[in-house]
């Protein structure tokens, strides 16, 4: 299962129970995704029920060159709206995080920040993943 990286520590996450949605906003468009979280694990990268889970359950191809193990900072996204409702950042993800560009007090790995689905996420894609993004999409 994406996700599990051995050299990292694991952390139990609470995973939504109730229906939500996330919209992303990409540099040039917006897509809402209705989360059905009878549904999670969408696919096999990143922590069950995480952003990256999400994007990649609707289509949206965004970057995760570690394959969604907390390995690399290519998945940065930031959360506009809702990240109090989401698993707190571990330390192996900080400092992952310490690589990527542009980072703000709202910035996650995509593949390692699972919401409860206690609230609507809004999450924007920076624009350094546009062009894999609009590939997959």
């Amino acid at each position: 299962m994406g996700g599990s990286n051995p050299y990292i520590e694991q952390v139990e996450v609470k995973t939504a129970t109730e229906s939500f949605s996330v919209t992303f906003r990409l540099p040039d468009e917006t897509l809402e995704v209705q989360v059905d979280p009878n549904k999670i694990p969408y696919g096999p990268t990143g922590q069950p029920g995480s952003l990256l889970d999400i994007a990649m359950g609707a289509g949206l191809d965004v970057e995760h060159a570690c394959g969604g193990v907390c390995a690399c900072s290519t998945c940065h996204v930031v959360v506009k709206e809702g990240l109090d409702t989401c698993n707190e950042a571990t330390d192996d993800e900080l400092d992952q995080l310490d690589e990527a560009p542009a980072i703000t007090l709202q910035s996650r790995l995509a593949c390692q920040c699972v919401p409860d689905g206690s609230t609507n996420l809004v999450v924007e894609i920076p624009e350094w993943n546009k062009n894999l993004v609009k590939e997959g999409h």
